[in-house]
């Protein structure tokens, strides 16, 4: 039985391990965090995402988790009403908490696959007939083929194709999220503030009494990623020095949560996907911004689209991974055009 290695335990890591597993692949997933994660803003799905959901068998369960958004105002500085903005263009055809959805891809895939948390891949080895793989506490381990579905400044990229400064592309833009009391008595509904180069995106949806803010603003580079809080804190208070309306108020709560979390901006373009035996999946290998809106139907369409090229090539890897890329690309191009479009709407880059 061919043995594989998936690093990432979100959406691209066990949706790949679910379609390996069925098509008869023995199955590991590492993931750094100690637990399964259970932060990250709503995800929303589009296009051919609903039919990998159909096949995995969850369509249905997802759908009972739908946020049930029903639009965003947009408003001035001072708060006053100037548009709204249909559900659809935050939360696409269907939008759920993204903890719920990585609940569901682990319970349907535990049973079947091995996860080792709070570990990660520290070096990799790739010889002829197989990947040898040192963890930073497991013992080290062989394998048949490697996948980085480990996010942005994926660690399996970073081994097998290079430096993140060669494959990330920063895209201008900067953001901190985190969660707080409903004091603007949002239901089921957001509110959209830009200005120049910020701009301050709150909704409510599945718990009434909690608000989810974002406070974003333009940025030289994706440096703050891997600073501390207390920088990054100080980074989005000068961003938004000045501002009125909710923003005093939003930037003390914003130091209070706990569970304030800092992203940019960022995609990944690479030349190819795959090096040998080790290939990448979702953001790793082809992230498309959080402002394309595509992230999560991307990370479920390329799992799928791996997972069946390797069936139909009869395990030969390098076809199977050749024909997977051929495939994805032009999907991809699209998506991490959104992206870059969108960032630009907000004040970003388009690099």
């Amino acid at each position: 039985m061919t043995k594989v290695l998936i690093s990432g335990a979100s959406v691209a890591g066990p949706a790949l391990a679910y379609f390996l597993h069925r098509d008869g692949y023995d199955v590991t997933v590492v993931e750094r965090a100690t637990e399964l994660r259970d932060s990250g803003y709503a995800v929303d799905f589009r296009g051919a995402a609903f039919d990998v959901l159909e096949e995995m068998g969850v369509l249905a369960e997802v759908r009972e988790h739908d946020t049930k958004m029903r639009g965003t105002t947009l408003v001035d500085e001072k708060g006053v009403e100037t548009g709204q903005l249909p559900a659809e263009a935050f939360a696409g055809e269907l939008e759920v908490p993204k903890r719920e959805l990585t609940r569901i891809l682990h319970r349907i895939t535990a049973g079947d696959v091995e996860y080792v948390f709070d570990d990660s891949i520290s070096a990799m080895s790739r010889h002829e007939s197989g990947v040898t793989v040192r963890f930073e506490r497991g013992a080290t381990r062989e394998f048949d083929l490697v996948f980085g579905a480990d996010g942005v400044f994926s660690k399996v990229r970073e081994l097998a194709f290079g430096p993140h400064a060669d494959a990330v592309r920063h895209l201008g833009l900067s953001g901190v999220g985190f969660s707080t009391a409903n004091h603007v008595g949002l239901d089921h509904s957001g509110l959209l503030q830009h200005l120049d180069d910020t701009a301050i995106y709150m909704f409510s949806a599945d718990e009434a009494d909690r608000l989810t803010v974002s406070l974003s603003f333009a940025t030289a580079s994706p440096a703050l990623d891997r600073r501390g809080r207390h920088e990054q804190e100080q980074a989005v208070r000068a961003a938004f020095a000045g501002h009125g309306w909710q923003v005093p108020w939003l930037l003390e709560a914003m130091s209070q949560a706990d569970d304030f979390y800092f992203s940019s901006a960022c995609q990944v373009r690479l030349d190819r996907w795959s090096h040998g035996r080790v290939a990448l999946v979702g953001d790793a290998g082809y992230c498309a911004a959080p402002t394309s809106g595509m992230g999560t139907s991307q990370a479920l369409i390329g799992a799928w689209t791996l997972a069946r090229n390797l069936t139909s090539s009869g395990g030969d890897h390098a076809t199977a991974f050749s024909a997977y890329e051929a495939e994805l690309r032009p999907y991809v191009a699209e998506n991490q055009t959104k992206g870059r479009q969108a960032a630009a709407t907000f004040g970003g880059g388009t690099d």
